[in-house]
């Protein structure tokens, strides 16, 4: 009876994991579980209060913050198809999530040869148009531990956002939307954007911008562009980006900016009463081996705009890694940044330290499904 049991068992978890792949044969439908998870040890320095200490922990994510997915295909017939994604993100070391956000993207939408329209929490033009055109290394956009062109991107998503993207020849276009919801009282952002890239032959190129209007009304025009050439086992990239506040941010608008400008993982430094931060970013990527990669980045970020010259200054980032892939889903990355702070006695990397540069070695491992 015992075995009678087991047996039956098998036989309703193997109807369980196939009954997905009937469905999509027979409902012209697909559902793609997806993931990556990343672990690894950091160690920086200049950290805790006077910046006397030295700090080494877990981290969640190094290379790559830790994700699991999934993606829905529902063939429509006629070239439409209907679309949906939910994704989350979580922290290998604790198995929290990463956000306050369950889902870091929950968006729905229709694909045909109209082009791409999606509705939903999810990447907003600035993030789309860097990390596909002209992302810091080519075996991933960019380095999860250690991000300054990131903190460039509004928060890299938004709620409440009807995106719309086509793509003709070597061109792709896209145009952002999201809706504050507001009713008299601070409530999410409104944000407008757009962007236009260029890719064939190896040579990527693009502009994009965004409008960016805080719960209580304070604003923030960005915008971007760059490229990047590809040649066999060489990857070169330029980009540079820029983003002006317009009007006086209250506590609310404030907190959201600092969210975004400041924090290690961003690169970040703080912002003091500065109206305008660029940023200009220039790397490579070479493929030494079919299982060694290698990249090495530099921005350079000025701050300024206030009416205190030491919130005003400037900051040299350099970031190189080497990744090892043991095969096509599992790697192991050994990185190293430096990050120094000029000019503007205020502005620091954190105000407990009150830093003005430091220096991390993160050395990880990564698995993709």
């Amino acid at each position: 009876m015992q075995k009678s049991f087991v047996k039956s068992a098998i036989a309703l978890a193997a109807l369980v994991v196939s009954a997905p792949a009937v469905f999509a044969q027979q409902g012209g439908s697909s559902v793609q579980i997806y993931g990556i998870v990343d672990a690894a040890l950091r160690h920086t320095n200049n950290e805790g209060a006077g910046g006397n200490s030295s700090l080494t922990k877990m981290i969640g994510g190094g290379m790559s913050q830790s994700r699991w997915g999934i993606n829905v295909t529902e063939d429509l017939g006629g070239g439409l198809k209907a679309i949906a994604n939910l994704e989350n993100r979580f922290l290998t070391d604790s198995g929290n999530s990463a956000t306050t956000n369950y889902w870091q993207q929950s968006w729905v939408g229709m694909q045909g040869g109209f082009g791409r329209l999606t509705m939903g929490r999810q990447y907003n033009v600035l993030f789309d148009l860097v990390t596909s055109t002209y992302s810091s290394f080519p075996y991933s956009p960019y380095m999860e531990a250690y991000k300054p062109e990131i903190g460039m991107s509004l928060g890299a998503r938004a709620n409440n956002m009807l995106k719309y993207m086509a793509e003709v020849g070597a061109f792709r276009g896209a145009l952002q939307y999201s809706f504050d919801e507001k009713d008299g009282n601070p409530a999410n952002a409104r944000t407008a954007g757009g962007y236009l890239r260029y890719s064939a032959n190896g040579i990527s190129a693009g502009v994009g911008y965004q409008n960016y209007q805080l719960p209580q009304g304070s604003t923030i025009e960005a915008w971007t562009l760059g490229g990047s050439y590809r040649m066999n086992a060489l990857y070169l990239n330029v980009g540079y980006g820029e983003n002006k506040i317009d009007g006086t941010p209250g506590a609310i608008d404030s907190a959201v900016i600092a969210n975004m400008w400041s924090g290690d993982t961003n690169g970040g430094f703080t912002r003091g009463q500065a109206n305008k931060r660029q940023m200009a970013k220039i790397g490579f990527g070479y493929q030494f081996t079919p299982q060694i990669n290698a990249g090495l980045h530099y921005y350079y970020a000025k701050q300024s705009g206030s009416p205190a010259s030491a919130d005003n200054g400037n900051t040299n980032f350099i970031v190189g890694v080497i990744d090892y892939a043991f095969s096509k889903r599992t790697d192991a990355y050994f990185g190293i940044d430096y990050t120094k702070i000029r000019d503007g006695e205020n502005v620091v990397l954190d105000p407990v330290s009150r830093a003005r540069d430091r220096t991390g070695i993160t050395v990880g491992l990564r698995h993709r499904f």
